[in-house]
């Protein structure tokens, strides 16, 4: 297929808390308004690998930190190249992706306890296969976002402590940082209203031409 009729990917990022799903409706709100053909989704899936990591988050299962770092990778290959609603083939099908969460998750969460040069080495193919467009990461304060858990949630899972974000965002700043320019990072404040951070989120959308892409 023609590389100019490729969808793109729009990858959210952000601790838990953080605002991405209410980000990610909304964007897909003005994708529908506008006629643009977009499919959303999210890591980690609901395929059976996806369903065991589900189970560990909720603490139904117990699993070492290196065994949860190599299911998300599995799940990651899964939803990329799964053949009934891979990403990839909705990408080259013309179709804009978005995700909440990728690569960058995995670096930020799972680099709190298993080595950042593994997980970086264990997700190559992921990054080799499908790069996104940009990623969108919506910076929230690790205390405002436990408030957000607080509220919306009756259980909290496995990495939703307040001390726990806090490394989380660090991390995540330390890896955009190691990979610089190699990466379409956008860094939204996210501590405001939902409707201010639309408004970055869309012109973030607008630069990288998304839109554009139909």
């Amino acid at each position: 297929m023609d590389k100019t009729n490729r969808g793109k990917l729009i990858a959210f990022e952000g601790i838990d808390g953080s605002g991405k799903t209410t980000q990610i409706g909304l964007l897909a709100g003005r994708f529908r308004e506008m006629g643009i053909t977009f499919y959303t989704t999210m890591e980690p899936t609901d395929s059976p690998i996806g369903s065991l990591i589900h189970q560990i988050m909720t603490g139904r299962m117990n699993a070492d930190p290196k065994v949860i770092a190599a299911l998300f990778v599995a799940d990651r290959l899964d939803h990329l190249l799964n053949e009934v609603n891979g990403v990839v083939h909705k990408v080259e099908e013309g179709i804009t992706v978005i995700m909440d969460r990728y690569y960058f998750s995995s670096y930020a969460y799972q680099s709190v306890d298993v080595p950042i040069d593994w997980l970086i080495q264990a997700n190559a193919q992921s990054r080799s296969i499908l790069r996104p467009a940009v990623h969108i990461f919506i910076d929230t304060d690790p205390e405002i976002a436990m408030e957000r858990i607080t509220q919306n949630r009756c259980d909290k899972e496995l990495f939703e402590e307040k001390s726990r974000l806090a490394r989380v965002r660090e991390k995540y700043l330390e890896c955009f940082e190691r990979f610089g320019d190699s990466e379409q990072v956008v860094r939204i404040d996210g501590n405001r209203s939902p409707e201010e951070v639309a408004q970055d989120i869309w012109k973030a959308v607008q630069k990288y031409e998304i839109q554009n892409n139909q």
